[in-house]
């Protein structure tokens, strides 16, 4: 494990099928003292996040829907995919589920889980509510 990586034992940290490993979290849910602190962080919600000590990014992606610019959020998880390499990547939205899980189900994709896997991959490796709405579903089936 690199020392940049995250502890896979840590809260929510995902392990894709390439070895990347990807921490999805809830934003109101505080972080733990002394837990691990990401290096890059993808922050989907439907206004921008608190100010953060690390590089990130804001993906506009209301609550239960959609992101807002389907091109700029499939830029920014292409860019989350290839920093999760050598990086701590943080996927996060205000539960950690819908939203966070859809995103992450569309990282797997990336990293070769097929498309109309990807949800179960996540539910199974990371939260089994993962991915809330029929049209989330949908989204990641057309991810490419």
């Amino acid at each position: 494990m690199r020392a940049k990586q995250w502890d896979e034992s840590g809260d929510g940290v995902l392990r894709l099928p390439s070895g990347r490993l990807v921490r999805g979290r809830g934003l109101r849910r505080p972080l733990a003292p002394g837990a691990q602190t990401p290096s890059y962080g993808v922050y989907l919600l439907g206004k921008p996040p608190p100010e953060v000590p690390w590089a990130s990014h804001w993906i506009r992606w209301p609550d239960f829907r959609l992101p807002a610019d389907r091109e700029a959020a499939r830029s920014a998880l292409g860019e989350a995919w290839e920093r999760a390499a050598d990086e701590r990547v943080e996927i996060a939205c205000g539960g950690g589920r819908g939203r966070t899980g859809t995103a992450l189900a569309c990282l797997a994709v990336l990293d070769g889980v097929p498309a109309e896997e990807a949800v179960d991959f996540v539910r199974r490796e990371y939260d089994r509510h993962a991915v809330e709405t029929p049209w989330q579903r949908r989204y990641v089936r057309r991810f490419r």
